[in-house]
């Protein structure tokens, strides 16, 4: 079995990253069972992040690595938090409900309240410096009123999806999975891995 390591130390994403790539015979290992250590994110883009995390995590630890960087850009604050998503107001340790609460103090003071968003994933697979794979996926919604449901991580309980009338957090995995920013990059991906059975190492 082929083995793809991921980019990220992110429990949540992990749990997410094992479900979206289940159905392909790989195994799955985070870069921390490896020894590898987070990579910097120095960049103004997702794409960029992705990149240099996905080259970093492959050259560490001699194996092809998948790496996504995604977040969240509210309009009326001018597309922040966007690459500063983890580290909003904080390191990434800090605890999401003070991130909302400066997302909300921000459109607050503006006057913004329920301001559209959108959710954007930057998808990469590096074999060492090589980039393999890319493709990026969007979701568009707005800003809930106040956060809201249990599931998913991160932003997920303030951004409200219009067509399903709830935020990401109150969707089961399998309806979050199909309309998500990192579920549309997945799919992508699955189906270049599903048509080239050889393509990794």
């Amino acid at each position: 079995m082929k083995r793809l390591v991921l980019a990220s130390s992110n429990s949540g994403k992990i749990r997410e990253f094992r479900e979206l790539l289940a159905p392909l015979e790989l195994e799955v290992v985070p870069q921390g069972e490896l020894g590898v250590a987070e990579a910097e994110e120095p960049h103004a883009t997702f794409v960029e992040n992705a990149l240099a995390k996905a080259r970093h995590a492959s050259s560490q630890a001699r194996l092809p690595a998948l790496a996504d960087d995604s977040g969240i850009c509210v309009a009326a604050l001018g597309g922040e938090p966007g690459v500063h998503s983890a580290r909003y107001g904080g390191p990434a340790a800090a605890a999401y409900p003070q991130k909302f609460a400066l997302v909300y103090a921000g459109l607050l003071a503006r006057g913004a309240m329920g301001s559209p968003a959108r959710f954007v994933c930057a998808l990469a697979v590096a074999d060492g410096a090589r980039i393999l794979f890319e493709a990026r996926g969007t979701i568009e919604g707005r800003v809930n009123d106040a956060p809201r449901g249990d599931g998913g991580f991160g932003y997920d309980p303030i951004f409200f999806y219009p067509p399903l009338g709830r935020t990401l957090a109150e969707l089961d995995e399998h309806e979050k999975a199909a309309v998500s920013h990192r579920g549309q990059a997945f799919r992508q991906l699955r189906d270049h891995l599903a048509s080239r059975p050889g393509w990794l190492r």
